[in-house]
């Protein structure tokens, strides 16, 4: 019978944090506006390999949908009152696509999660961790460099959003 192995690595991540000027409200309502929640058929047609869909969707399609969100201010009720506060899985399967036909465990990290949450002033906050800074630990290039546009891209929504 063979042994288990585990290893262990420490890496450095940089935390972002987005404090808009406008009431949470707000914030949320213009970000579930900017990115669209993610198009079941997509899914679909990359399991059924249909290649021609998959580039028209990389083409045409938004460059981050929501695949998942998730209202963690109600869970705080167990806490003993609830807050505005959300928490989002948010990405693209081709994105994901190019970065795990590398490195499978990059899965692990994709989508990216994004909290967005209400602040002692009403207003609406972001906290995530930036994706280049996650995904450099593989040592793969072609992975750092999705993270690198995966930046730029998640900042930019969440900035708009923000206002």
């Amino acid at each position: 019978m063979t042994q288990s192995t585990v290893t262990s690595q420490t890496i450095a991540v940089e935390h972002i944090k987005v404090v808009s000027g406008k009431k949470f409200e707000e914030v949320l309502r213009t970000l579930e506006e900017t990115i669209p929640r993610l198009n079941p058929a997509v899914g679909e047609f990359l399991r059924k390999g249909d290649q021609e869909r998959a580039k028209a969707e990389e083409e045409h399609g938004p460059k981050l949908s929501i695949f998942l969100d998730r209202d963690l201010g109600s869970l705080l009720q167990i806490a003993g009152g609830a807050r505005n506060a959300r928490q989002y899985e948010i990405g693209n399967p081709q994105t994901a696509s190019k970065m795990t036909q590398h490195q499978l465990p990059a899965a692990l990290y994709a989508p990216l999660r994004v909290v967005l949450y209400e602040d002692g002033n009403g207003r609406g906050v972001f906290e995530y961790d930036k994706p280049s800074s996650f995904f450099g630990q593989f040592g793969d290039e072609r992975v750092t460099e999705v993270g690198r546009y995966l930046d730029k891209t998640l900042e930019a929504v969440l900035l708009r959003a923000a206002g």
